[in-house]
């Protein structure tokens, strides 16, 4: 087990500072980095400080991805069916079957550190299975409201002598429905 890191004794708030001078200096003049902390009373080795660095910049740089992707998916593929949502849960549950498939394959751990492991996968996987089940209910709970809402539309339109092609281009090109 790798020893814990001289950054893990900083309090919260010389984490935050530390953490925030380095994206200021772009990740970049270490050296001055270490002086900086010296001067602000803390004490961090140069290659500490780039190991801390390097791991924070993939950190930030997968959620600067992860978000552009998202903003992208958005505005290319609006979702109000909430299929994203189910996609994505979906990736996850594999990926964690994969785990558990792996887990049991895994002769080099201890009986104790393995149960443990596959304790935790479970229930990565029960999380799974309720947002899942919460997913499809919500989606259920959308469908029939906007099918309600298009019999309340529908009845209305004929009420008030709509023609039955504008009825069906409303729920077609408005609601979204078949016709």
């Amino acid at each position: 087990m790798p020893r814990p890191s001289p950054i893990d004794d900083f309090t919260p708030e010389q984490r935050a500072a530390f953490e925030g001078e380095l994206i200021r200096r772009n990740f970049k003049d270490y050296d001055g980095l270490v002086d900086w902390l010296k001067a602000n009373g803390l004490e961090l080795s140069r290659s500490a400080a780039y190991r801390h660095g390097s791991k924070l910049q993939r950190r930030l740089q997968a959620v600067r991805n992860s978000t552009e992707a998202a903003k992208l998916i958005a505005e290319a593929a609006p979702d109000d069916a909430d299929l994203r949502s189910a996609a994505v849960i979906s990736m996850v549950q594999s990926e964690l079957f994969d785990v558990m498939v792996t887990l049991q394959d895994l002769d080099e751990a201890e009986p104790g550190e393995r149960v443990g492991l596959l304790k935790e996968a479970a229930r990565s996987v029960l999380d799974m299975t309720k947002a899942s089940v919460l997913q499809k209910k919500w989606q259920q709970e959308m469908q029939a409201k906007v099918q309600a809402a298009a019999e309340k539309v529908t009845e209305t339109a004929r009420a008030a002598g709509v023609s039955p092609e504008t009825i069906a281009i409303i729920r077609r090109d408005v609601l979204g429905l078949a016709t």
